[in-house]
Formats: C-alpha cells, structure tokens, sequence
C-alpha cells in the first residue's frame, strides 16, 4: 500500500469514527414526541405525548388533573396525579411523559408547555402611552 492510500484510508477511518460519535451523542439529546393518533394506534411503552389540550378538558381538583390532549384525529384522556403548571391552558399545545393504560387513558407524570418558537409581543391598545 503505498503512502498516499494509508493516510487516505487512515482519514476515512477517522472521520467514519468522528461521524458515529457525534451520532451517537445526538441520540439521547432529540426530543420527540408522538401524536394522540400515533399513541392509539400502537405505543404501549412509556412515551412522550403531544397535542392540543382540547377546551373545555381541564379539571384539577384536590391535586389531581384530568384533561385531554387532541390532534386532528384523534382525543386520549390524559391523568395526572398533580395540579399542572401554570403555563398550561385550553386550547395551546402540551407535552406529556408517561404511559397509556388498557382503558385507552393516558397516566402522565410530567407535563409540560409546548410554545412556539416566534416571540409575539403584546398588543397595545390606543389609549396606551408606553
């Protein structure tokens, strides 16, 4: 082999092994989440829910919450066994960790607010003299 082939190959094998270690570091650090349909139809591991909370949905009472989460499609109940932050609302995207049960609702053990990535600011009003 000559010399120019080595340091080819030598390159090549660094940057295959450069490749997977980024790779490999990615892995753990994407943050996915799966839609009502997609849960209803096939998760039956711990997963991360995405959806609208559906108006009208949202009951917290004694520490407990219930509300359900919607896409276009498809509704799950959605249980969580604390009140929820307060950045949570009817009718804006949540994200919700945890798993479905065999009655089709969603026990979840985090919860947390999905927000866009504009900042919008605050509309003023005309007799607002900021």
């Amino acid at each position: 082999m000559t010399p120019h082939r080595a340091r080819l190959l030598l390159t090549l094998v660094v940057v295959a092994g450069v490749a997977l270690l980024v790779v490999a570091g990615l892995q753990n650090t994407l943050t996915f989440y799966r839609t009502p349909t997609e849960v209803l139809h096939g998760a039956t591991a711990r997963v991360r829910l995405g959806g609208e909370v559906v108006p009208g949905s949202l009951h917290s009472e004694g520490g407990f919450t219930r509300f359900r989460l919607a896409d276009r499609t498809s509704q799950i109940e959605v249980e969580q066994a604390e009140d929820l932050p307060g950045t949570i609302r009817e009718g804006q995207d949540a994200v919700v960790e945890g798993a479905l049960d065999g009655q089709g609702v969603f026990h979840s053990d985090t919860v947390m607010a999905k927000h866009g990535n504009e900042y919008q600011p605050a509309q003023t009003g005309e007799g607002d003299n900021r």
